[in-house]
């Protein structure tokens, strides 16, 4: 029963920082282009910016 004494308090502030972290997520922009992200790594600019392939390969 003491326990709770420290880990209610430690689990709203854990809980609080969360959610202030994900609050400054959202005003910082992280979420506004899902799709693009999703869709650039299917881009090569790599052969597009003229840099061939075996300078990129190890071996």
């Amino acid at each position: 029963m003491s326990s709770l004494v420290y880990l209610v308090p430690l689990a709203l502030v854990l809980g609080g920082g969360a959610l202030a972290a994900f609050l400054w997520s959202l005003q910082s922009g992280q979420y506004e282009d899902l799709d693009g992200a999703a869709e650039r790594i299917l881009l090569d600019d790599d052969e597009a910016q003229g840099e061939p392939k075996s300078d990129r390969e190890f071996g």
